[in-house]
């Protein structure tokens, strides 16, 4: 009896020990959702507040003259009109100037290259591309384009966002070709196709959504850059539709004039900011909605 009984006290304190970690734990995460919830809320009014901030200022600056004018002296009553128009032009050949490059990239690395040194070099350079601060591609580029030709231009500042447009395009092809099961290649191939045939005609048409959606989110990244742009077509208070000239852009112009000691040209800036949030919030609105049909 005396045996059996010095033998219950072990379990029970096994049991103690697992209810006290028990308690701990359910502490510990009653902490970290407190925590995880504040720093939610705080996000949440902060993005709040800016959104209000930019409504309120930007819809009091919106006016028919901000689409029909272009930008003039303080106090004349001026537009955005040739600084739409520049930033439409910049974003799209920009786009299209990267778009098949960074396609061309991606379907190589996903392809031909998966597991060689070439396209391990290729990836890692492609990766630092992603990440380099836009405003060290604008360097780049004013030094390779700028500054040999003399001058600022439109084609420099697309050149320049086709460089931020590449690395996107290509992560993005890439990803969504290794998404494709290698299954289907080896009966495309099998029925006799060969592989570019097989590429565009299966692996394309399996990995579109993905793909587009790469290149929308692309679009909404460059729309909205600043940098790169002050260094390259610098930005042109005239009207002017030459890619060898400087170009007026929004980003730029927004900078120039939200320093502005005029009223008229500050709420002209808000304007400005207003429809590039709301231009990239479409595009991006659009890239989600294809990335979950993807899904």
């Amino acid at each position: 009896m005396s045996a059996t009984l010095s033998v219950i006290p072990g379990p029970a304190k096994d049991m103690n020990a697992s209810l006290a970690l028990g308690r701990k734990r359910k502490r510990a995460n009653r902490i970290v959702k407190t925590l995880c919830l504040t720093a939610t809320g705080l996000g949440l009014i902060f993005l709040a507040s800016i959104l209000a901030t930019l409504l309120s200022k930007g819809i009091a600056g919106l006016s028919l003259t901000v689409f029909t004018t272009s930008t003039l002296p303080p106090g004349s009553h001026g537009g955005l009109l040739n600084a739409i128009v520049g930033t439409l032009i910049q974003t799209v050949l920009g786009a299209a100037i990267g778009t098949p490059i960074g396609l061309m990239v991606g379907t190589y690395l996903a392809e031909y290259a998966r597991d060689s040194a070439l396209g391990n070099a290729v990836r890692f350079v492609s990766d630092i591309l992603l990440s380099a601060p836009s405003i060290l591609i604008g360097l780049f580029v004013y030094q390779i384009v700028v500054s040999p030709l003399g001058g600022f231009s439109g084609f420099a500042g697309c050149l320049a966002l086709a460089l931020i447009v590449i690395p996107i395009v290509v992560r993005t092809t890439e990803d969504m070709l290794r998404l494709i099961p290698s299954q289907l290649r080896e009966a495309v191939i099998g029925l006799g196709a060969p592989k570019w045939k097989m590429i565009v005609l299966i692996c394309y048409r399996a990995a579109r959504e993905g793909i587009v959606t790469g290149i929308l989110l692309a679009v909404a990244r460059i729309s909205g850059e600043t940098a790169p742009l002050l260094f390259t077509s610098l930005g042109n208070l005239n009207w002017s539709l030459s890619l060898t000239k400087p170009m007026a852009s929004l980003p730029v112009t927004i900078y120039q004039y939200a320093g502005s000691a005029f009223q008229d040209w500050v709420d002209l800036a808000w304007a400005g900011a207003l429809l590039i949030t709301a231009a990239v919030l479409a595009v991006n609105i659009v890239a989600r909605t294809l990335l979950r049909g993807r899904k």
